[in-house]
């Protein structure tokens, strides 16, 4: 791994996972995802995740409400944009690569790899549903997997990758690691790889730390010093997993797609309160917090402007 000599904050800020009714604070409308991301930059975040959603807070693949969302953003900061390409399992490949097929963003997530990717688990914890939509939602992905096969892999390496477009390696598991390895091979996923450990999804590794350490043992074995290293777990185990990878040497992510709180038993109101935890947690070890202009230079992007 390349050992961050700054850490990057990333922030992800609504997703496609969690929904309405389980908080009051999570941004659904572009007015309010671009508001929130704003927010979280002011507060340090380098890198800004986005998904986009309704204003019910139905996810949506649609570019023309991500455009609205990245046009504020890219307007008013620095910040480097991450536009997902894994949307929700509910889209079809062309629904999620629409959106960074149109605005050719300098990040990009990818998922490496078909999994389970289960949370229908929110059902049993939502007592009071906001709308029609969500519990059929969720409880979906109990019978339906995320699919991401190497072909469709293949195919959003090569057309996207032509632009300029770099990608956040999303690996739930060790497995995704070894696909990571088999592009990087074939020279489609090139050097530095940004990994992103997720840790905590049902279907993908557990948010156990002896899983944090051996992902980037076997990172380390298959990629040397090729790579950055970033990591998160989904809901409570959020910001240790985060405090973890930046004692590591690595990077961290928050953000309301991967968590709804900021302590034990109370929400967070915002993105940029994960932001301002994390990063006085990051600044208490010693490490300074980077730029976006250090992200840039760290992970060999384009910039904002090209």
């Amino acid at each position: 791994m390349r050992t961050a000599e700054k850490v990057i904050i990333t922030t992800a800020i609504t997703g496609s996972v969690n929904i309405p009714s389980q908080s009051p604070y999570l941004p659904l409308s572009a007015d309010e995802v671009a508001d929130a991301a704003l927010a979280a930059i002011e507060a340090g975040s380098a890198i800004v995740h986005l998904h986009a959603r309704e204003p019910d807070g139905r996810p949506t693949p649609d570019p023309d409400v991500f455009e609205k969302i990245v046009g504020r953003i890219t307007a008013e900061t620095d910040a480097v944009i991450n536009i997902t390409t894994g949307g929700a399992s509910s889209m079809t490949m062309d629904e999620r690569l629409a959106a960074a097929y149109r605005l050719r963003p300098e990040l990009a997530s990818m998922n490496m790899g078909s999994m389970n990717f289960v949370y229908s688990g929110i059902a049993d914890k939502v007592t009071e549903w906001k709308h029609d939509w969500e519990k059929p939602y969720v409880l979906n992905t109990y019978s339906k997997p995320f699919v991401n096969t190497f072909d469709k892999i293949e195919h959003t390496l090569r057309t996207l990758g032509e632009s300029g477009t770099r990608f956040e390696y999303e690996c739930y598991d060790i497995g995704h690691l070894y696909s990571l390895a088999y592009f990087a091979e074939l020279g489609l996923a090139k050097p530095p790889l940004l990994i992103q450990g997720v840790f905590g999804v049902l279907g993908g590794i557990g948010a156990d730390h002896a899983n944090l350490e051996h992902m980037v043992r076997i990172a380390d074995k298959l990629f040397g010093d090729d790579y950055a290293f970033s990591a998160f777990a989904a809901g409570r185990d959020q910001m240790g997993f985060g405090t973890h990878s930046a004692w590591l040497g690595g990077h961290v992510r928050v953000g309301l797609e991967d968590s709804l709180w900021i302590g034990r038993g109370k929400l967070a109101e915002s993105n940029a309160q994960q932001v301002r935890k994390i990063r006085a947690v990051v600044e208490d070890l010693g490490k300074p917090i980077a730029t976006p202009a250090d992200a840039r230079a760290m992970l060999a992007l384009r910039g904002g402007g090209a």
